[in-house]
């Protein structure tokens, strides 16, 4: 039996639109606040149609002495461009990006995961030092 992991998909973000893009600090303080951003179709945009959209984004964290990750973001988007008078004829439309303000107490890795309803699954990490 396939495993869910083996869904995810990854690329560098800078070819590939489906690929969530980590951006944050290399190095914070221990306690102190930082802003991570996570969107996908930075380098190279992703449709947001009703028929071609990023339907959530989840961010992750798992420190490097701990055996387990910890889910710190889930951010879904409902809006594109659905409406009664026909596809992307609607009055909303969502983008994929989501800003958190976070603390870490240890070092870790960040990983961010979104999907795609047309492309599926797909993953990126972030290795971030705490000091």
């Amino acid at each position: 039996m396939a495993k869910l992991g083996e869904q995810f998909q990854s690329a560098d973000w800078k070819q590939e639109k489906h690929s969530p893009v980590i951006e944050c600090p290399d190095s914070v303080k221990a306690g102190e606040k930082f802003q991570v951003t996570v969107s996908v179709g930075k380098e190279i945009a992703h449709p947001n149609t009703t028929e071609h959209h990023i339907r959530w984004i989840q961010v992750f964290f798992k420190p490097d002495d701990d055996k387990f990750s910890y889910q710190l973001a889930n951010c879904e988007f409902s809006a594109h461009g659905e409406s009664a008078k026909g596809a992307n004829e609607g009055p909303a439309f969502t983008e994929p990006a989501v800003n958190a303000t976070l603390t870490l107490k240890t070092s870790g890795t960040l990983y961010a995961l979104s999907f795609c309803n047309i492309h599926g699954l797909w993953e990126s990490s972030k290795t971030v030092k705490v000091g």
